[in-house]
């Protein structure tokens, strides 16, 4: 049975740390649509990982991990969601039937202190965060299959950035191990954000 859900768009608040790595041609999964070609640069897809956390005042608060990748759809560029957790069956249920978001339920431990952990998929230790002094706007758009069509989603707010010095580990066995072992060239602090999720 379902779990009720707000509906569209969610006014979300909260911080996010973002990884992104190069990935050689394969080793990748693919988008979620066939219809959104991936971008490569140099050959390679660009792929990320992020530990999000949702707090008061978003119509839901919970933990979240999700694995990204950047697509096209034409010349315009996407982001497809290919993985997905949270720790509130809410949002999962919500993002299923509003966006065709992937998501599936996991643990998460909030540590006291710099550590995100999701059991059995990944985990982020930080060290060391440098921050902009303001906000930047922020905008883009999800594309997610939909029983074969092409579901895109608007992203938009503001965010405070920064650059952070942090240790990846991927779950060797886990639904992300096509990233264990590998160093991203930069890991994003969005710390904190304003977005507005979906169309009006």
């Amino acid at each position: 049975m379902g779990v009720s859900y707000p509906a569209e768009p969610w006014d979300l608040h909260g911080h996010a740390f973002v990884g992104v790595w190069l990935l050689p041609k394969g080793v990748a999964p693919p988008p979620h649509s066939a219809s959104t070609p991936v971008v490569r640069i140099l050959g390679r897809t660009v792929v990320a990982a992020a530990f999000f956390r949702y707090d008061e005042p978003s119509p839901l608060t919970y933990d979240e991990i999700m694995a990204t990748q950047l697509v096209r759809q034409g010349v315009r560029p996407r982001v497809s969601i290919t993985h997905i957790w949270f720790d509130s069956p809410a949002s999962r249920d919500g993002g299923r039937a509003l966006w065709a978001i992937p998501k599936d339920l996991a643990e998460f431990d909030r540590e006291t202190g710099a550590a995100y952990r999701a059991d059995g998929i990944a985990s982020l230790e930080l060290s060391r965060t440098r921050r902009l002094p303001f906000r930047l706007p922020l905008g883009f758009r999800i594309a997610q299959d939909r029983d074969g069509d092409l579901l895109v989603s608007p992203v938009r707010g503001s965010a405070r950035l920064g650059v952070v010095r942090g240790l990846w580990a991927f779950d060797g066995d886990g639904p992300l191990a096509f990233l264990s072992g590998r160093r991203p060239l930069v890991t994003l602090a969005i710390r904190p954000f304003h977005l507005l999720f979906g169309r009006r």
